[in-house]
């Protein structure tokens, strides 16, 4: 069975085709600006590149120069259309109403169009994805898999912030999660090496990019996450400023005389280890400047650092203990030297780092000594094939 697994972007498109029986990436690709001069769609297939550049000017011509470029005859990888078994579609919020993965229906639509406020960047994107698809492919079964979804097992103590109730009545503000297919998946990861059920085990997951976020799991449920309404809360990010005084928000919009829309920018996309170092959103550009003596540079990493480390022992007393830390996505698989000094003073917890195993890269591997307390694990996430193994089970 051969899964499309389909990622919309407002201008943009990633997708992979998944022959699951044996979860082998047949094709992936990426198609750039969509809407606007310039558009590319990069195929690759056993390394090899298939580059299409022509005008596309909507999701809809994407999806169809997609389709085109995997049946194509001298590049594609598949003969027809029908070989494609069902299409899983990466959503970003999914509201209350979804805990799970779910068959996409008319019904679905409506309640994402609904979520669409919660994710005003996202979610809009994700719709015209799936709707471009259905044109394209009616018959084919859509699944759509929520960034949200796997957040919804956490209790109302965790997810409720402390304003007057009405406005979660009225808005639906609480805290939702995201990153939650990576947190899944790496989760699901950690206990198979362990060898043990996920249902017995304690899990804190960092998911470290250049947007981050931490999760507790608990039996193999989430329940806590650094993000919250939206992915602005919780860890120092790329640009994100994570946890906040809100005072701040209003001072600032007094004293630099900005708007809410101009404060909310700042603290997007302005703010972070690159409004902190004012050198890069690129942790690799700040490592190197650290490295050279700027001292904004290493006050960004501490400060980031600093704020995984806090989760981590909030999360160890959220669940009366923990059982194993997992690193992953592009920093905390990447870079050695951060997760050592996330690390580093949490010897009392029982955890030790083998320095030597820690130089490992580019697969799954187990960082801590055997002596260790709390095992410590690297894992490259793959929130694709998470998609389409959820997709797999709702329509095999």
């Amino acid at each position: 069975m051969k899964i499309l697994v389909i990622n919309c972007g407002s201008s943009s498109l990633k997708y992979q085709l998944i022959d699951m029986e044996n979860e082998k990436v047949l094709a992936k690709g990426l198609v750039e600006r969509i809407g606007i001069e310039g558009s590319i769609l990069t195929q690759k297939v056993n390394d090899e590149k298939y580059i299409i550049e022509k005008p596309m000017k909507d999701h809809q011509v994407a999806v169809e120069l997609v389709l085109g470029a995997l049946v194509d005859s001298t590049h594609g990888v598949i003969s027809d259309m029908s070989e494609i078994s069902a299409v899983g579609h990466r959503v970003v919020h999914g509201g209350e109403k979804y805990d799970r993965s779910v068959i996409i229906d008319d019904d679905v639509m409506n309640n994402l169009e609904e979520c669409a406020k919660l994710a005003p960047l996202h979610n809009p994107a994700n719709i015209i994805g799936i709707n471009a698809c259905k044109k394209l492919m009616p018959n084919t079964p859509m699944v759509a898999v929520f960034d949200t979804a796997f957040h919804q097992t956490m209790p109302e103590h965790a997810y409720m912030y402390a304003l007057p109730y009405e406005y979660y009545e009225k808005h639906s503000i609480r805290r939702y999660g995201f990153h939650g297919t990576s947190h899944k998946f790496v989760s699901l990861a950690a206990a198979e090496m362990m060898g043990k059920s996920i249902e017995d085990l304690k899990i804190i997951t960092c998911h470290l990019g250049n947007g981050a976020s931490c999760t507790a799991i608990k039996n193999g449920k989430s329940v806590d996450t650094s993000m919250g309404f939206t992915p602005l809360e919780g860890l120092v990010m790329g640009t994100r400023c994570g946890d906040l005084d809100p005072a701040i928000i209003p001072f600032l919009m007094r004293e630099e005389n900005l708007s809410a829309e101009e404060v909310d920018k700042v603290m997007n996309k302005k703010s972070g280890v690159l409004g902190v170092s004012g050198v890069s959103s690129d942790f690799r550009d700040i490592e190197a400047a650290a490295e050279s003596g700027n001292h904004r540079a290493q006050l960004a990493l501490d400060l980031f650092h600093y704020r995984v480390k806090k989760y981590i022992g909030e999360y160890a007393a959220a669940m009366d203990g923990v059982d194993a830390i997992v690193f992953t996505a592009g920093l905390g698989e990447n870079s050695k030297e951060s997760r050592k000094e996330i690390c580093k003073g949490l010897e009392f917890m029982g955890i030790e780092i083998d320095k030597e195993k820690n130089n490992i890269r580019g697969k799954a591997v187990e960082i801590s000594t055997d002596d260790s307390k709390i095992k410590v694990f690297v894992i490259p996430t793959n929130e694709e094939l998470m998609i389409a193994r959820d997709t797999l089970e709702l329509v095999k």
